[in-house]
């Protein structure tokens, strides 16, 4: 997230869906949900760019992050720009990415970079990354992503005002 504030003017907001999981978990529909959660989810419906990362569990993203994005409104992340970011032990789980992530979101009819970034337990020292070729394989990512910020700040002004008018 940093490299993106550090290119472009932006708030930034990170939602821990371990800190959100009492509240969440077993719950079936949104109107039911705590007021916490539903401040997350507008949050990420409202946000101009995506940068989504998961553990890996036993091949995919966890159920709990799948749950959180099961209350996402199926049009609000219609063409945002989402950068995919996961982490797992190893590189037998890199695919996740590909695999399982961008399939999720192209359901959302969102704007995937072509760009994702993987890292294992080895390529961090105190939470922060330290393998250079990842470091700039994330820079790179968020470089590719600004066009399409661009775009999309431009645009929500456009049918803000194509709804008024309609």
């Amino acid at each position: 997230m940093d490299l993106i504030a550090d290119a472009v003017p932006c708030d930034q907001h990170l939602v821990e869906l371990g800190r959100l999981a009492p509240q969440l978990a077993g719950t079936v529909w949104r109107s039911r949900l705590h007021d916490t959660v539903e401040k997350e989810l507008a949050a990420v419906e409202q946000a101009d760019i995506l940068v989504v990362a998961t553990p890996v569990y036993r091949g995919s993203y966890t159920g709990l992050f799948k749950h959180f994005f099961d209350f996402i409104h199926q049009d609000a992340l219609t063409d945002k720009p989402i950068l995919l970011a996961a982490t797992g032990g190893s590189e037998r789980h890199a695919l996740v990415i590909d695999h399982q992530l961008r399939p999720l979101f192209s359901f959302f009819q969102a704007r995937t970079l072509p760009l994702g970034v993987y890292a294992t337990d080895k390529d961090f020292t105190d939470h922060r990354l330290h393998d250079e070729a990842l470091t700039q394989r994330a820079a790179l990512a968020v470089e590719r992503a600004l066009p399409l910020l661009e775009l999309t700040r431009h645009a929500k002004p456009r049918l803000a005002e194509e709804a008024i008018a309609a």
